[in-house]
């Protein structure tokens, strides 16, 4: 089965905890920054993002981008194999932003395939943290069958609880999405699958990002 798939991830889940005061981006500046940002995939790991099936995208305005997958797929029932109804995907991004700004990731949209027979449960769920980070923020969504349509979730996060990268430090951002399947109740001879991804491979997932000016040195 094709499966044109997209991060399903939540970047924008980065929230919680705040950075030491020194390091806090100051003001409330929200417009983006004039240069662009470059985003760049460091490292993609994990058995739904195989070698070469990850891409992203800045948008013009460097107010969002998108994760694309082309195989994300998890499966259980049937001749399923069994290790199929669990796949996951580590995102390493390295993320250049303009000098003086800091960015925040304030929500997040995934889109994806569901096909779960009655009794049969999915769960979309990632995690989100800074290289070097001790905080690591969590979002879980469950599925329950009968479902056979595209389903569609959002996360967002408040101004005051967003963590901004720290200024004038390359820290890495990492995104730890994960599709589950599981057979429940319904007939174990029947497939149940759930991917990120649309029939014809054009939907991505969305990344928002909100923008503050750092303090000048």
């Amino acid at each position: 089965m094709a499966t044109g798939l997209l991060l399903s991830g939540t970047i924008a889940a980065l929230l919680t905890s705040a950075l030491p005061a020194q390091h806090q981006p100051s003001g409330g500046f929200e417009d983006p920054p004039p240069d662009k940002i470059i985003i760049k995939v460091a490292t993609v790991n994990g058995s739904g993002c195989p070698q070469g099936t990850a891409a992203v995208a800045v948008s013009e305005d460097n107010t969002a981008f998108t994760v694309t997958y082309s195989d994300y797929l998890a499966q259980a029932g049937g001749d399923s194999a069994p290790t199929a109804f669990r796949k996951n995907c580590q995102l390493n991004l390295l993320v250049h932003v303009p000098q003086g700004f800091t960015y925040a990731v304030a929500s997040a949209d995934y889109r994806g395939f569901a096909a779960l027979q009655s009794g049969a449960k999915g769960t979309q769920r990632a995690s989100y943290y800074f290289q070097g980070s001790p905080n690591t923020e969590y979002r879980t969504h469950p599925f329950s069958g009968p479902l056979n349509d595209n389903w569609q979730a959002t996360d967002t996060t408040d101004w005051a609880q967003l963590v901004w990268a720290p200024c004038g430090v390359q820290r890495n951002f990492n995104i730890n999405t994960e599709l589950r399947v599981s057979t429940g109740t319904s007939d174990p001879e029947e497939v149940s699958f759930m991917t990120m991804d649309s029939t014809d491979g054009d939907i991505s997932t969305v990344y928002h990002l909100a923008w503050k000016e750092c303090p000048e040195s």
